[in-house]
């Protein structure tokens, strides 16, 4: 990741699609594999503590996996050989039942569901402070009145409370996207060499869901090594995601213009400054979201593009959508970050809001600054506010962590 992509994300979005996490839930794969098999009576229960005991990432030289992964086409290859070699240390008999049955693509595939469980409850946690945020903005400025902007001109009085209500809303449909694409893709993946786990002697379904429980992934009844539906279904909930964050950021950076000066985000040293203009106030919180905005269509498009997998295992479609999806959520959670991180202190000017309805009455015939721009407006527009916050907020609860429409969750951390 170059510095100018670093900024636009956050650390803790990068730890999770890091080299040492990735490796550490292929690891968890493993570990999980054979005691499922050994529980089937498919490998000895002494191989499995051998093989298990060995999954620790911090007995694994993590850059060297990484290096040799180019060679050998995956980064499972070098992963597997190396477990093999340090569970031959302390058991040679246990070596052989390393994973065994599986091929590449199933510990590369549960891996990424494994981390990407993780990315999924960050960016949930920051879309629900944003969509709480702008919902308390509602609330507090229902009645609050302010120049609703049609194509880019003044059309008529509405509330901010509403314009809040109106920014909120795909927030909060966005949270009960995720949640329900995630519960779809989060999947093991375990079909063997071609799908058929032909190796695990008729056993193959019950190590799948003896796995996906301990794992908490779902169990999808057969490999979808090249079926990328629900996995890519997935990455474009992100994507519109990131289009609702975006828009929220343009409309905040438009109304934080001089010209309007109607909102800003929060003042606080070093936020926003200009290395020659000591009186600027930089939007820097929607300038994440909007670069997010800008970049997630992209990845969403190679996502789709990478669905033409042949056959049983894809050659070159597969890969190229795994490049693609760290840097999906990298996008997606600094967009959602730097939204809920300013939105609770957003400054709104209220009498600026007024004086521009003013302006705007006094340029207009009385008849039509009467009809369109009275500020008494605002007050249907702040009931239609209201009755949106309250249905809204009951969504963000319904859809909390711990509801029954969340994705499942493991025993087992990805995180090393």
């Amino acid at each position: 990741m170059s510095l100018f992509e670093d900024f636009l994300s956050t650390s803790e979005m990068r730890d999770v699609f890091g080299d040492r996490s990735v490796v550490g839930a292929m690891l968890c794969f493993e570990a999980a594999l054979a005691r499922a098999q050994a529980a089937e009576g498919l490998i000895p229960e002494s191989a499995a503590h051998s093989i298990a005991g060995s999954c620790k990432v911090e007995l694994f030289d993590v850059a060297k996996i990484v290096r040799d992964s180019a060679r050998a086409g995956s980064v499972a290859i070098p992963l597997v050989e190396g477990l093999r070699e340090s569970v031959a240390l302390f058991n040679a008999e246990a070596a052989p039942f390393v994973h065994f049955g599986s091929t590449s693509q199933d510990v590369v595939d549960s891996a990424m569901a494994l981390v990407t469980r993780e990315a999924l409850v960050l960016i949930d946690a920051d879309l629900a402070r944003a969509a709480e945020a702008l919902l308390a903005h509602a609330q507090a400025h229902a009645a609050t009145p302010i120049l609703a902007r049609t194509l880019m001109q003044p059309a008529s009085v509405t509330s901010f409370g509403l314009t809040c209500a109106g920014w909120a809303a795909p927030l909060v449909r966005a949270r009960e996207r995720l949640r329900e694409a995630a519960r779809r893709a989060l999947q093991l993946q375990l079909g063997g060499a071609v799908g058929t786990l032909a190796q695990m002697q008729g056993r193959g379904a019950a190590v799948r869901a003896r796995m996906a429980r301990e794992l908490g992934l779902g169990d999808p009844g057969a490999a979808w090594h090249t079926q990328r539906d629900e996995w890519v279904a997935l990455g474009c909930a992100l994507g519109v995601l990131a289009g609702s964050l975006g828009k929220i950021a343009q409309d905040i950076a438009l109304l934080g213009q001089p010209e309007f000066g109607e909102l800003a985000e929060p003042a606080e040293p070093g936020r926003g400054r200009s290395s020659a203009m000591p009186h600027k106030h930089n939007p820097v919180a929607a300038m994440a979201a909007l670069a997010a905005a800008q970049r997630t269509p992209h990845r969403v498009a190679a996502l789709l593009a990478a669905m033409l997998q042949a056959h049983e295992r894809a050659l070159g479609h597969w890969q190229a959508e795994l490049a693609e999806w760290p840097a999906l959520c990298l996008s997606v959670h600094g967009s959602v970050r730097a939204l809920a991180t300013a939105l609770p202190g957003l400054q709104v000017d209220v009498q600026r809001m007024r004086a521009n309805i003013d302006r705007q009455r006094a340029q207009m015939p009385r008849d039509i600054a009467q009809a369109w721009f009275d500020p008494a407006l605002a007050v249907p527009a702040g009931e239609l506010a209201a009755a949106q916050v309250q249905a809204l907020r009951a969504r963000l609860c319904a859809s909390a962590p711990g509801s029954d429409k969340d994705p499942p969750a493991g025993t087992v951390s990805a995180r090393p």
